[in-house]
């Protein structure tokens, strides 16, 4: 018993690590590369009021996570070229929020100054704190100064320039409509809503009805029978008829015969009468009722 405890355990132990470990990949996979900036001439400034080319990554998780011990770089030949600090709070990106870095090659201004700087067709890529593990990787090719390149929609799929950058900031600047926005235009009479409507409660009524209706058989179950368990019927012993042999009906024919035949002796035929001295009868006789006289 104590044995199977100590391995349950174990197994326990076990399962709870690989969450674990599971559950911190998958949050350190959700940060994406989503916005460089390669020829800064006129845009946005760091904090030292300079202008350099800079990084803009994405958490697309809805959760917490701390990019500080990953790396950055910008030669895939050495992923751990800059390894990003822990334990400053502006490596804990916000859930759908950002941070930025700057490629100004100049390391001791902070933790968000990379030490290499960005160039057309170049690399860059985010690697695991691992140092093996790529998390995004992205090509630049011929770059436009003071036009960001990145993804249309954060965190998306499609690259290309934008038309504004927006550094710690929504990619998309266009226009949003909304999904009522979108409803109202294909339904501007509202037909289609009421339709939907009246459907949603015509259904919930006849689930109600098949609901109600139904609970009656519910209850008159009989849950003593429902639980009981099952009699089991016990089967007579079938007569034995004409299944009995011809051998066992002469034995018992046998038997019968032997113990009729024991119950009496056997006895003569012959009726033997013997003769009595006197010729009288001796039952009226006083004779044998007196007394004897003593001598």
């Amino acid at each position: 018993m104590k044995r199977t405890l100590n391995i349950a355990r174990a197994v326990l132990a076990l399962a709870m690590v690989l969450i674990a470990g599971h559950g911190y990949a998958q949050s350190s996979l959700d940060l994406r590369i989503n916005e460089v900036l390669v020829i800064n001439d006129s845009n946005y400034v760091d904090t030292y009021g300079r202008r350099n080319g800079w990084i803009e990554i994405f958490n697309t998780a809805y959760n917490t996570v701390d990019i500080g011990g990953m790396y950055l770089t910008d030669d895939p030949a050495n992923p751990t070229k800059y390894w990003i600090p822990k334990g400053d709070p502006i490596t804990s990106i916000a859930p759908r929020n950002y941070v930025l870095f700057f490629a100004d090659s100049m390391p001791t201004r902070g933790i968000q100054h990379l030490n290499f700087k960005l160039k057309e067709g170049g690399s860059l890529a985010l690697f695991e704190s691992n140092g093996r593990t790529m998390i995004d990787a992205v090509k630049l090719g011929p770059q436009k100064p003071d036009v960001s390149y990145g993804r249309l929609e954060d965190g998306g799929v499609e690259w290309g320039f934008l038309e504004k950058t927006t550094p710690g900031a929504n990619n998309f600047t266009g226009v949003i409509v909304t999904a009522g926005e979108k409803f109202g235009a294909m339904d501007p009479f509202g037909v289609g809503m009421a339709v939907i409507a009246m459907s949603v409660v015509f259904f919930a009524l006849i689930l109600l009805y098949v609901v109600f209706k139904n609970t009656k058989k519910i209850y008159s179950i009989d849950l003593r029978k429902l639980f009981s368990k099952p009699e089991v019927e016990v089967e007579a012993p079938k007569p034995a008829g004409e299944e009995i042999s011809g051998e066992v009906n002469a034995a018992i024919a046998l038997a019968l015969h032997m113990y009729v035949n024991a119950l009496h002796d056997h006895e003569e035929t012959v009726l033997t009468i013997k003769k009595v001295a006197r010729t009288y009868s001796p039952w009226s006789s006083k004779i044998y009722g007196l007394r004897n006289v003593p001598r």
